[in-house]
């Protein structure tokens, strides 16, 4: 603790230093943002997510389209359902699945635009 007193004496910038600790977000809601961004570091998903992101599917246009199992596209799908990425809909005996929100679709176009660049 002293020593954490004498580091912010001699900090130029104590000032701007503590404004930041009170504005930063709590660890759980750094935990949260970390494992949402997780869910986009497995190419699976993202060819997935990247799918959805022109049309919305159901697993069986997917598992066709990626060359996947419809086994192997239904384990992610579950878990991008879980980071609530993608919502389902049922029609009849069809599940199809699309983009969760504008959020999502926001993230991704904007991670395509940054490695175009």
């Amino acid at each position: 603790m002293e020593q954490d007193k004498r580091e912010t004496e001699t900090c130029c910038h104590g000032q701007v230093v503590e404004q930041m600790g009170e504005m930063m977000p709590s660890d759980e809601c750094l935990y949260d943002v970390a494992e949402l961004f997780k869910l986009f570091g497995d190419s699976t998903r993202m060819k997935i997510l990247y799918a959805l992101f022109e049309s919305e599917l159901c697993v069986c246009h997917m598992a066709q389209l990626l060359g996947l199992t419809q086994s192997a596209v239904s384990h992610q799908l579950r878990l991008l359902k879980a980071g609530r990425l993608v919502q389902p809909r049922r029609e009849g005996k069809t599940v199809y699945y699309s983009l969760a929100d504008d959020h999502v679709r926001k993230i991704i176009a904007q991670g395509m635009e940054h490695i175009m660049e």
